[in-house]
């Protein structure tokens, strides 16, 4: 290994070949300990966004950077431990709604997840906008809580993937983000890291999604999966709509109410409500708790209709220092201090709503980041009234912004497009890929 140089990597990958494992682990480990200049794997990030990678090259690259750092040992739970994973959207917050669900049935639900950056909340931050949590657990407290409540919910620490890192922020400088097989690698690695047998994964698609089109998305949802079944992980992927936020809520403390709504057997035919439930199931039978689907889903429902889903959150969030009252009661949540309704100048049918600038404008208002620096408000947020297709009177409320009042409202634009024609139903399940 000492005997090669990251100009050959270079030069393989731009020539349009397949780099070997051990050239990989050496631009890893390079990479990890500082000794490769950020100019060459600049070089390389750019030959592999223009030639791609084949799926055994993709899998060293996904060990390695998951060898880069610690990875999590739950082999002292028993029981097959199941993962999800979404790629991000405006309004997702099904792990708070599916976690407690999976758990409540009986199976072993392993969660690292992230904080939001840009026009994306992050997991990790609704839960942190109830009093008192605390949702970066060391190892020990994601053990206990995964042993005693079979669900498990936590930042990542700091030496996790180091290289992935390392390597997104030189991507995020290059324009070398959009690549499927360096998007695949920094997935899958901080999953494998995370220790769990099964992974379900939730990729969007549409205006408000990383994934804009269909054909890109399914191109990363069989990425994923085939580095997962090469790795010899039970994997399934759905591929979900995401041209409209998902619930009614946009924002951290609002995002708890709707998921505590649905775990008490509210919005039970909502896209949201549907979308977790149809995750969960997919989780159970994975990890063996269910035969097929139909079987799962029924779980899934009793769960939700004895309330012993809602009081597995509770028991979560008290187990992490949280006030298990604020889920009963949502005057203990961060409030935020004005509220501006958005109502509609005319009449007509919603043609699309702009989740992307939503997204924005709730980062806008406080409540995500434009940097990792950022502080978050918890309390603010947006409540969305409308979804595509539905009819609307001249005067009706879209939206009420939640905000504090030292804090400008932006210049609005369009976010609820309106029209004469009602647009043709979109199933919300695009596509599974197994």
């Amino acid at each position: 290994m000492e005997s090669m140089r990251m100009y050959d990597l270079i030069f393989a990958k731009k020539s349009g070949r397949a780099l070997k494992p051990e050239q990989i682990a050496f631009w890893v480990k390079g990479v990890t300990d500082g000794i490769v200049p950020d100019e060459q794997s600049s070089a390389l990030l750019m030959a592999i966004c223009w030639r791609s990678m084949n799926t055994e090259e993709t899998l060293a690259l996904t060990l390695n950077m998951r060898d880069s750092g610690h990875r999590a040992d739950l082999s002292s739970v028993p029981g097959i431990k199941v993962d999800k994973h979404s790629t991000g959207g405006v309004g997702d917050k099904t792990t708070l709604i599916l976690g407690p669900i999976v758990a409540a049935c009986g199976l072993k639900c392993a969660m690292f997840s992230g904080r939001g950056l840009g026009h994306t909340g992050g997991t990790v931050d609704k839960f942190a906008a109830i009093p008192g949590m605390k949702v970066e657990l060391t190892e020990a407290e994601f053990i206990a809580s995964l042993a005693r409540v079979n669900f498990a919910n936590s930042a990542p620490t700091g030496d996790f993937c180091p290289a992935d890192r390392k390597l997104y922020a030189l991507r995020d400088v290059t324009a070398t983000v959009e690549s499927i097989p360096l998007i695949t690698a920094s997935i899958m690695s901080k999953k494998l890291a995370g220790g769990a047998d099964a992974l379900v994964l939730d990729v969007k698609c549409g205006s408000g999604a990383f994934m804009s089109t269909l054909d890109d998305a399914r191109t990363l949802a069989q990425s994923m999966v085939a580095v997962g079944k090469a790795h010899g992980m039970k994997i399934k992927a759905l591929i979900t709509r995401m041209d409209e936020p998902l619930g009614w809520a946009i924002g951290n403390a609002l995002e708890v109410m709707e998921s505590v709504e649905i775990l008490r057997g509210q919005h039970k035919d909502s896209v949201l409500a549907l979308e977790s439930f149809r995750l969960s199931a997919e989780m159970l039978v994975l990890g063996g708790l269910a035969a097929d689907l139909d079987s799962a889903l029924l779980k899934v429902h009793g769960v939700v209709a004895d309330g012993s889903a809602f009081d597995l959150l509770k028991r979560f969030v008290a187990m992490h220092g949280g006030d298990p009252t604020a889920l009963d009661d949502f005057s203990r949540l961060p409030q935020a201090r004005e509220q501006v309704e958005i109502k509609a100048d005319r009449a007509g049918y919603v043609q699309s709503i702009d989740s992307r600038s939503l997204g924005i404008l709730a980062m806008e208002l406080g409540a995500g980041r434009k940097s990792k620096d950022d502080v978050l408000d918890f309390g603010v947020g947006i409540r969305v009234h409308v979804h595509v297709g539905d009819s609307i009177t001249q005067g009706q409320t879209l939206l009420t912004l939640l905000k504090q009042p030292e804090r400008p409202l932006p210049t609005i634009p369009d976010w609820v497009t309106l029209g004469s024609e009602k647009p043709s139903p979109v199933d919300w399940l695009l596509e599974t890929v197994e």
